[in-house]
């Protein structure tokens, strides 16, 4: 009997001592492994010539049954039979009680191996150990490694999965070979035979622990160029399987980190200091939230800061309570609140909250627009070196203005939704590979702008072309679903941002079709493609939450706003919270702080004039002046002021705002989708003049020229630009919660399922209450709230709640300080809304007319409150609304 416990750090064993080694990765497999082993060593037996010499080596991933004895059992028969035990660390000792995961057994195992070659075979043996023949066969023609598949033609599926896992196999497999393995069907299949030198080589760099170890080792020999064969093989379902439905939300995680790493380790030490540059700059702007990220709020966030942190602790109590993601009655209630109707964000608040729990909302929403940034600057600053510039401080400099432009920092004071853009980029990336064409000698040319191109030379990105056409189908496909799943995600984080970033993009390819209308002909049938693709794999992923969203309890058809669009006058003013701004004249010409969108200053709008007229020839200038012109065209709204006249002109808006989903937009906002036109069309021009080289024969004085000429363009861009620096964001310490929330004394007043009613009530114009909840850990529910519901038979959008006598009645209270009559009609309306509200307890806190408050509410409770940890408190009786001054 051969037994050991071979950590990763003992080094490779010699290569070639035998001439196959098995691989069988096992937790709690006492029961099938015998007949597993039994059916492996007989087979090997039985083929000498194939196997002279071999090994079996069993990894035991830290098994809590008799597998390892199991092993032991069938050694003592077998010699060549191995068992590895998963170590506890370097140099210690193995240690069973542990389990890693597939990867981290797989890995052992494959470290541990001596031969020419390596097969890796599940516990269960689910494809019989005689197909490996098929799988030597390719081997033998040249391949680095063969892989069992189910889904090539031949495959022989004998017993069927259940219907769910089969589907998520198919979609997860989907992903996978979008986005990692292009080409391979099936990568999760247990049965892969490679070469023994070269797998030792890749396990030994892999990282990943669990399920999604098959696609990190495949990415490298992809990466490595080393051929793959995909082999069909017989399979059949066994029970007892360890692979749950959530496995496969977890490969792709894995794949995300995989692609993250790899994107990390490619980067130059010149992008590195970009992307810290973008990141320390994000920091400067929201250091005072770090100074003290509980007890600071962001000065012009208005209510939007305690709105968003309870977005996120809502979120994080949903994920950790295994409640419903889309709907939640902590606010409203108890009709409650459609969450996937409102900016709940939740392509961000789910995978952060954990940090939520950890840490608290207030650290998660510094994170978010700090990250979230640098994110976006960064994804811009590879968005422009992959397809338009080489010069990096030229994609700097763009990418800085794409992120940190003055709309994008108005809203980051309180709308993450707007400011948190980094998907942008990998959306417009990947429709500009689905605009890709490549000729019949191979060469690759970016049909989506003359002279964009990747480090690659642009082939790389191409749609592929082949006399049948197969390769650039397959290649739509695959761009077609990633795009999908891009969407997918961006309509997690904002639809709103999506859809202005969707005319942004409609309008430059209307500028550049008009430049060259040859190009569009070529590639509009594969872009109509993958268009299609990608609206197939976003309706498959969002049907639910979309049907939710739109027909779901607590849904609206649209949420109607006044003309609010920009004036021209804003368009060339400075932000009040930019280097050169005034707050008071950009205030005048705004909805309000958060909704500057637009003040990019007079200096860039006559620099951005200058550098259209210069790089005029080039289409991709002009698809950028069309998408820039058009965007701020739309921002002016319905109709347009003429300054310094009482006349107004259509707008082109108003043929857009009656639409859906057009309805519901502040049309001001279009002005944003003008920020990245901006950045790239700098970029392009710094770029050029980055560039310009002194031709061969000219004199020193074109050389002279070209300097001057890079001199003047940049002193230019800095005089553009240095006005329209955005200055930190202003912080105010938040006011405290009253004890009566912090200390936990509420628990005494609010019974069980039971609200807690805040006077006045939580509405768009006081939140405070919000802050309460979250502080409570979400411990009581809430009448009221800021959000977006529905109103009325048409279901119109409205922010917060319905309005109801009582709420009405505070609310008036609260606003003029006048305390009303109180009549028998009034007590009944209140206590027809509590009983409504289901409230537990009436709660005043110390604040400007609560005097009259106070009174008001005495009156309608008929009794008077009690003063409790700094607050008023009416206990109200079972479901009568009758007050109580009990505490």
């Amino acid at each position: 009997m051969h037994s050991s416990s071979l950590p990763a750090a003992t080094g490779v064993p010699t290569a070639g001592t035998v001439d196959l080694t098995v691989v069988v990765p096992a937790y709690n497999e006492e029961h099938r492994l015998p007949r597993t082993l039994d059916a492996i060593c007989r087979y090997l037996r039985s083929s000498p010539g194939r196997h002279a010499d071999w090994e079996l080596i069993v990894v035991d991933d830290g098994s809590t049954d008799a597998t390892a004895a199991a092993v032991r059992e069938a050694a003592a028969a077998e010699p060549r039979i191995r068992l590895v035990g998963s170590p506890s660390g370097p140099g210690l000792p193995a240690s069973p009680a542990r389990n890693h995961g597939k990867g981290h057994a797989v890995r052992l195992g494959v470290l541990a191996s001596r031969g020419g070659r390596v097969l890796v075979t599940d516990a269960d043996l689910a494809t019989p150990i005689e197909e490996v023949a098929f799988l030597h066969d390719q081997l033998d023609a040249g391949h680095a490694a063969a892989i069992g598949s189910r889904a090539q033609a031949g495959a022989q599926v004998e017993v069927c999965q259940h219907p769910l896992r089969k589907l998520l196999g198919r979609v997860g497999n989907g992903v996978i070979r979008a986005v990692a393995v292009p080409g391979v069907r099936d990568t999760q299949c247990g049965f892969k035979l490679f070469d023994g030198d070269r797998a030792r080589a890749v396990f030994g760099r892999s990282r990943v622990d669990g399920w999604g170890i098959d696609v990190e080792i495949l990415r490298m020999f992809h990466e490595a160029k080393w051929p793959v064969a995909e082999v069909p093989v017989r399979w059949a379902h066994q029970a007892g399987s360890k692979v749950r439905a959530l496995d496969y939300a977890g490969v792709l995680l894995e794949l995300v980190r995989l692609r993250a790493r790899g994107a990390l380790r490619r980067m130059r030490p010149a992008d590195r200091v970009v992307v810290l540059g973008y990141l320390l700059a994000s920091v400067w702007l929201f250091k005072g939230l770090w100074d003290d990220p509980g007890g600071s709020y962001l000065t012009d966030s208005g209510q939007d800061q305690n709105q968003w942190e309870w977005f996120f602790a809502v979120t994080a109590h949903h994920v950790f309570g295994l409640h419903d993601p889309f709907f939640t009655t902590l606010q409203n209630h108890p009709l409650g609140v459609n969450l996937m109707a409102n900016t709940a964000m939740l392509g961000l608040s789910v995978p952060l909250a954990p940090v939520t729990a950890l840490f608290g909302p207030a650290v998660t929403w510094a994170l978010v627009l700090t990250g979230g940034l640098a994110a976006t600057a960064a994804a811009w600053y590879w968005l422009l070196l992959k397809r338009c510039v080489r010069s990096r401080r030229a994609a700097a400099l763009g990418g800085a203005l794409c992120a940190f432009a003055p709309p994008m920092i108005s809203h980051a004071n309180a709308h993450p939704n707007f400011a948190v853009l980094f998907m942008m980029p990998l959306i417009t990336d990947r429709l500009l590979r689905l605009c890709a064409v490549r000729g019949k000698d191979g060469a690759g040319k970016d049909g989506a702008g003359e002279g964009c191109r990747g480090h690659d030379g642009g082939g790389k990105h191409g749609g592929g072309h082949d006399e049948s056409g197969g390769t650039t189908r397959r290649r739509t496909v695959r761009d077609g679903v990633v795009l999908g799943l891009l969407l997918t995600y961006q309509i997690f984080l904002g639809e709103e941002a999506l859809l202005l970033a969707a005319i942004g993009l409609l309008l430059f390819a209307v500028g550049y079709a008009a430049a060259r209308p040859a190009v569009i002909r070529t590639v509009w049938r594969a872009l109509a493609r993958g268009l299609a693709v990608a609206a197939g794999v976003c309706l498959l992923l969002l049907a639910y939450p979309l049907g939710r969203q739109f027909f779901g309890a607590q849904s609206y058809t649209g949420v109607l706003h006044g003309p609010t669009g920009n004036s021209p006058r804003a368009l060339v003013e400075f932000a009040g919270r930019s280097l050169a701004g005034n707050p008071a004249t950009a205030d005048a010409l705004a909805l309000n702080r958060t909704e500057q969108n637009a003040f990019f200053g007079w200096p860039l709008v006559a620099l951005t004039v200058v550098v259209v007229v210069w790089l005029w020839r080039d289409p991709r200038a002009r698809g950028l002046a069309t998408a820039a012109f058009g965007a701020v065209l739309l921002s002016l709204g319905r109709t347009i002021p003429v300054p310094g006249t009482d006349v107004t002109l259509p707008g082109p808006w108003r043929l857009l705002h009656d639409l859906p989903l057009f309805e519901s937009v502040i049309e001001s906002r279009m002005a944003m989708a003008a920020a990245p036109a901006l950045g790239i069309l700098l970029a392009l021009a710094c770029d050029r003049w980055d560039a310009q080289a002194r031709p061969a024969g000219s004199t020193g004085r074109v050389a002279a020229d070209d300097r001057a000429l890079r001199a003047v363009g940049w002193a230019a861009v800095t005089a553009a630009l240095l006005p329209i620096v955005p200055t930190p964001l202003a912080t105010v310490d938040r006011a405290a919660v009253p004890s009566f929330i912090a200390d936990g004394t509420w628990r005494a007043s609010v019974p069980q399922g039971r609200t807690l009613v805040p006077v006045p009530l939580p509405d768009p114009a006081h939140t405070e209450a919000l802050h309460w909840q979250t502080t409570a850990g979400l411990g009581f529910p809430l009448p009221g709230g800021y959000f977006n519901g529905p109103y009325g038979p048409d279901r119109t959008g409205i922010y917060g709640p319905v309005p109801r006598s009582t709420s009405a009645l505070l609310s008036e209270v609260s606003r003029t300080g006048r305390t009303p009559d109180i009549g028998p009609a009034q007590r009944r309306e209140a206590r027809k809304d509590l009983r409504f509200w289901r409230a537990g307890a009436v709660v005043l806190v110390s604040q400007p007319g609560d005097q009259a408050l106070r009174l008001t509410v005495q009156r309608l409770m008929g009794a008077p409150g009690r003063w409790i940890g700094g607050v008023w408190v009416w206990q109200v009786h079972g479901d009568t609304g009758a007050g109580s001054t009990a505490a």
